[in-house]
């Protein structure tokens, strides 16, 4: 491999770096504890999905029960160039498309002490999708990281009033970057109209662990502690490139269908603590306070490797770890109908000049609300609604060139609606 195709192979292979999905972590799936903007996720245990939250919750369900939700998650994220930008193009539209999911748990009572659990779930990831015109095609204009959980649970209750909880977890995960390629790159004038585009895209499974504990401090007030692993992601994939009228860039580019290119990623270890207190008949108050270990999903390995060489690079994202802090409340309005209400901060993962446009992160506040209803004695439903609102975000990202796409997403938000049925036998 010589050396000028090394090169033009190494910038290749930083650009697919830099176009990771829109990942985050959620914790809305449509489960009840969506309305509570996470409030006491590790302390309430109200239906099976607190085996996601807190695998020892599900030692204080009865019998069996089965929880069906689903939710969808869509935004507003339009991004506008300012006078500091070099790229030409239109500002992409918005980006976010609807983006459905859907959650099943189920719990099982063995016997007063021990009982299992199901989950399947997905609680990582979204995906940006802009015209692909866009002033920043060179470095995105489609994104998608996304992240399915299968989690088997055991819970014992060691005492009245202590739990504890296992979740083995297994994730399914799913990346699909495209961006388009300067077919007049290295060359003097620019004789070519048409830009060349290049896709990679794989699927891969990693592993972790879910643990918990749970307590019961009085009969008002209980407790809960939940830890989740991180989960390593190992994609790789021989990057696809079309439209390739360059015969520079279609040289650099022809070894590639051979070339592995390996991302490797991790969905950020969790710990988070709770409370839950019933004030009386009516009212119960909740907070949780968690943190995420962002920093360490930030260092992505790129390696180009192929029988005449190999090019490697490690890409930092600079990612940073996040906290959150949630408080909310209960209101049981009658025997069969509860209203629950929350509101969240969580942290940025990133400072403002390390911010991405395939990863517009930022700090946010969330604002949730949400009905519970008692529809039959062996059937509840619930309905939630989450605004989560991320403000304005300044964006300069450069080339190695030392060209800049810069601008900002204004009043940037996100919506999530969502609602279940949960059943008991």
């Amino acid at each position: 491999m010589n050396m000028s195709k090394s090169l033009m192979l190494l910038a290749l292979a930083g650009n697919c770096a830099q176009a990771l999905a829109g990942g985050i972590q959620l914790y809305e799936v449509g489960q009840e504890g969506a309305g509570l903007a996470n409030a006491g996720s590790a302390a309430l245990a109200s239906d099976p999905s607190v085996l996601m939250t807190n695998p020892a919750g599900i030692s204080a369900l009865k019998g069996t029960q089965v929880s069906l939700n689903g939710q969808a998650v869509f935004g507003d994220l339009g991004f506008q160039r300012d006078s500091g930008n070099d790229f030409p193009g239109n500002e992409g539209g918005n980006p976010l498309p609807i983006l459905p999911g859907s959650s099943l748990f189920i719990s099982h009572q063995l016997d007063d002490r021990a009982s299992i659990g199901f989950g399947l779930y997905g609680n990582f990831g979204l995906s940006v999708n802009y015209d692909d015109d866009w002033a920043g095609r060179y470095f995105t204009q489609k994104s998608t990281l996304l992240g399915i959980s299968m989690q088997p649970t055991f819970a014992y209750r060691i005492s009245d009033d202590l739990s504890v909880g296992i979740g083995p977890r297994l994730v399914v995960g799913y990346y699909n970057t495209e961006m388009a390629l300067d077919n007049n790159a290295f060359l003097p004038v620019s004789p070519f109209k048409q830009d060349g585009q290049l896709q990679y895209k794989d699927t891969t499974t990693g592993v972790g662990l879910n643990l918990g504990l749970r307590y019961q401090l009085d009969a008002h007030t209980t407790v809960g502690l939940a830890y989740t692993s991180k989960v390593k992601l190992d994609f790789e994939d021989s990057p696809q490139a079309k439209g390739i009228q360059n015969p520079l860039l279609r040289q650099a580019l022809s070894g590639l269908d051979a070339d592995n290119l390996e991302l490797d990623m991790n969905i950020p270890q969790t710990l988070t603590v709770s409370v839950a207190h019933q004030l009386n008949e009516q009212w119960t108050l909740l907070g949780s306070a968690n943190w995420q270990d962002w920093s360490d999903f930030g260092d992505i390995g790129v390696s180009v490797d192929s029988a005449a060489g190999t090019v490697s690079r490690t890409v930092s994202r600079q990612y940073q770890d996040t906290w959150h802090l949630s408080f909310g409340a209960q209101n049981q309005l009658s025997p069969k109908l509860r209203w629950n209400m929350g509101v969240a901060y969580d942290s940025s993962a990133v400072k403002d000049k390390d911010r991405t446009v395939d990863n517009p992160m930022n700090e946010t506040w969330r604002l949730a609300t949400g009905l519970h209803y008692r529809f039959a004695e062996d059937m509840d439903v619930n309905v939630n609604y989450t605004l989560v609102w991320l403000g304005d975000m300044d964006v300069q990202q450069r080339k190695r060139s030392g060209e800049t796409l810069s601008g900002q997403y204004p009043n940037s938000a996100l919506h999530i609606i969502g609602g279940g049925v949960t059943w008991r036998f």
